[in-house]
Order: structure tokens, then C-alpha cells, then sequence
């Protein structure tokens, strides 16, 4: 994983030190907490074991020499190399008043988001225990390694409007660790209040041993209608740099028997390393949705926009995109995805196939998404 998504500078050779920098045996301990919890609770019916495959093959326009696509984006990664992007084994129970997920994975996925954290946790996906604080109410205290709070996507391929992911979606969170408060009044509201390690970051970052925090309000109107909004805050890097982070994200989803559409803005601001104290900020935001166009194909596209000219997560990139596919419902659990995706930026922020600055990136990709 490039040090972009994290938007913070690390020392390369800080990476492996997982005994000294974070409490590595912990996370571990805490996959022994969730896997006693799994075995224990066995002979209920509410044990559940899953299995996701995501194999794709992208074709890169431009030919990288290195066969890596580029830098922001962290999912679907290789060119020309028929790959995997996740392979995740899942057991999860949720009982009266424990719950307990423990994932393990391998891919693109885990190699490039993953790429920061120490060689212990870079295969857990999500792997949390929970515990129900009222016998009345729907409210849990979940600690370990939590899905992001952040964002209308997430790692699944399967689940998504899109075959790849949004410039939103690969330059916020897709994961988190630390502890969670989430609360569900009822069916249209969920409220969650979270005790982070950091943005996207399992171990903390070396020299910051500030907390962060976030909120999450969920509201559902309706059945299908989903409208969120959550928040960051947060220092990144160590604490002596003093940057602190703040970031909102909002969207909106509506989903009906034969269309899905979504819609997200994303704002960030972040202050900048001492002496200098300024505060900068970026912008995404994406319109994506899919129509089913027969029984078993559906019709996908997507239209995005990134600004962040001051170069606070990426290298001052500002681009406008789009993408259009098509998908094959194969059965509820299996899908094949084709997608040919356009960007374009100023200030020619790709390369052609001669490695020379380009103004546009073009890919075709294409995927096949099972869960067992």
C-alpha cells in the first residue's frame, strides 16, 4: 500500500516493527477471544461460515512497464495478469447477548490496503467480539478490527454498484480498528460512536499516540432508501508533526427491484505539519447507479470527481472520471463484471505507454464474484 491513502509520511523500515510500536499480541489475542467464541457457540444455528472469491483481469491502456496500475488506487491493481483482488474465509456468530467475526484473506486487496500494518494482521479482515450492554435495547460494544464507518462502498465486489471502486472509496477508509458503540433505536436509525487507532490503521502510526474518533447516523426512511452521514477526526502522523485531520462524509442510496443508485461528497480538511499550521483540504464525489436491462444483465456506469491540488492524499491529484459495464447475475451469490473505466486530470497526472505525462487513464476490466 502506498503511503497516499494514509496521507502521511513512514519511515519504510518502521514497518516491521510490530512488538515495539503496536501491541501485535493483542490483535492476536484477540482472534483467539473471537475463534474460543465461534467454537463455543457451534451448536446454535446462528454460526455462520462464508467464503468470497473476486478473480479479475485488467488491461491497462497505457502498458505500465511495471504492471501496476497507479498509485491511488489500491483494488484491482495488476495489469494484464488474470489475479485475484480478495479471497476471504468468514466465521461469524451472533448470539443473545456475545457476537464474534474472525476473516481471513488474501489478494490485491490485503497486499496494497494492508501494506502499512505489520505482517501479524495484514491477512485478518474483519475480526471484532462484541458484547451487548442492554437486555432491552439494541446497543453493542464491539473492539478489534471493524468494517469503516466511512463511505457507501466497501471491499465485497459482490455487494457493490460497481465492478471497481470510486476515487472515494480507495482514498477513504475501508477498514478500521479500535472500539465501537452502535446503537439501533429501531429499524430506520442506526447511531454508532467510535475510539480509533487512526485513519485506515490497524497499528499506529509511528510517534502519534493520540486516539482518533468518529460518528456514524444512519437513516432509512423507507425500505431500500439509505441516508448516511459520518465523521473523522484525528491526528495522522506523530504527534509532534501536529496534524490533525477532519473529514465528512455524506451519501444516499435508494435501491428497488430493478435500479440501485447512489450518490456520495466527501470533504476533508487537514492542517499541515509544524511550523507552517495551514489548514488544506480535498473533495471527492461520485454518482454511480446500475438498471437491470433483462432478467439476469444489468447495465452499470458511474461518474466521479477528485480534487485535491494541495496534496494532501495523493500527489496533487485532481481528475474527473467515468466508467460503464455491464453485469451478469449468474445466481444471487455468483455475478461476472466487465467495465471499462476513463480518467482524466490536469497537469497530465498518468503516463502513456512511453512512461510520458498523459492527461487521461483508460482500463478495461473484468471480474467474476462468488460467495460460497
Amino acid at each position: 500500500m502506498s503511503t497516499a491513502k494514509a496521507g502521511i509520511s513512514i519511515d519504510p523500515h518502521l514497518s516491521g516493527m510490530t512488538d515495539r510500536c503496536f501491541p501485535g499480541r493483542t490483535i492476536l489475542l484477540a482472534v483467539c477471544v473471537v475463534g474460543v467464541t465461534v467454537a463455543g457457540a457451534q451448536d446454535s444455528s446462528r454460526v455462520h461460515f462464508s467464503a468470497y472469491v473476486e478473480a479479475y483481469y485488467a488491461f491497462d491502456l497505457s502498458l505500465p512497464k511495471s504492471n501496476i496500475r497507479p498509485y491511488f488506487l489500491y483494488n484491482h491493481k495488476v495489469h494484464n495478469t488474470a489475479s485475484i483482488n480478495l479471497a476471504l474465509i468468514q466465521a461469524s456468530v451472533e448470539r443473545q447477548r456475545v457476537r464474534g467475526v474472525l476473516g481471513l484473506m488474501a489478494g490485491n486487496y490485503a497486499q496494497y490496503n494492508l501494506g502499512l500494518e505489520p505482517l501479524l494482521v495484514r491477512n485478518l479482515f474483519e475480526t471484532y467480539v462484541g458484547l451487548r450492554l442492554s437486555a432491552k435495547h439494541d446497543l453493542w460494544l464491539d473492539a478489534g478490527i471493524l468494517p469503516s464507518h466511512i463511505g457507501v462502498e466497501g471491499a465485497i465486489g459482490l455487494d457493490q454498484i460497481t465492478l471497481t471502486r470510486s476515487l472515494v472509496a480507495e482514498n477513504s477508509p475501508y477498514y478500521e480498528a479500535g472500539a465501537r458503540v452502535q446503537y439501533k433505536p429501531n429499524d430506520r436509525w442506526l447511531l454508532s460512536a467510535l475510539l480509533l487507532n487512526g485513519w485506515q490503521r490497524i497499528q499506529r502510526s509511528y510517534g502519534n499516540t493520540t486516539p482518533s474518533f468518529g460518528t456514524q447516523v444512519q437513516y432509512r426512511p423507507r425500505s431500500g432508501t439509505t441516508l448516511n452521514w459520518s465523521t473523522y477526526i484525528g491526528s495522522v502522523g506523530p504527534d509532534a508533526a501536529g496534524q490533525l485531520r477532519i473529514y465528512n462524509d455524506l451519501y444516499a442510496q435508494v435501491e428497488t427491484e430493478r435500479t440501485v443508485t447512489a450518490l456520495a461528497v466527501d470533504v476533508g480538511m487537514q492542517k499541515s505539519a509544524k511550523p507552517m499550521r495551514v489548514w488544506n483540504g480535498w473533495l471527492a464525489m461520485v454518482a454511480m447507479g446500475k438498471g437491470r436491462i433483462s432478467e439476469r444483465w444489468w447495465a452499470v456506469g458511474r461518474i466521479e470527481y477528485f480534487l485535491d491540488d494541495r496534496a494532501v492524499m495523493t500527489d496533487g491529484l485532481t481528475t474527473l472520471g467515468a466508467s460503464l459495464g455491464v453485469d451478469l447475475r449468474i445466481d444471487p451469490k455468483a455475478i461476472w463484471r466487465i467495465e471499462g473505466r476513463f480518467l482524466g486530470g490536469a497537469n497530465d497526472p498518468y503516463e502513456d505507454v512511453n512512461g510520458h505525462p498523459s492527461a487521461t487513464n483508460t482500463a478495461i476490466t473484468t471480474s467474476i464474484c462468488v460467495r460460497f
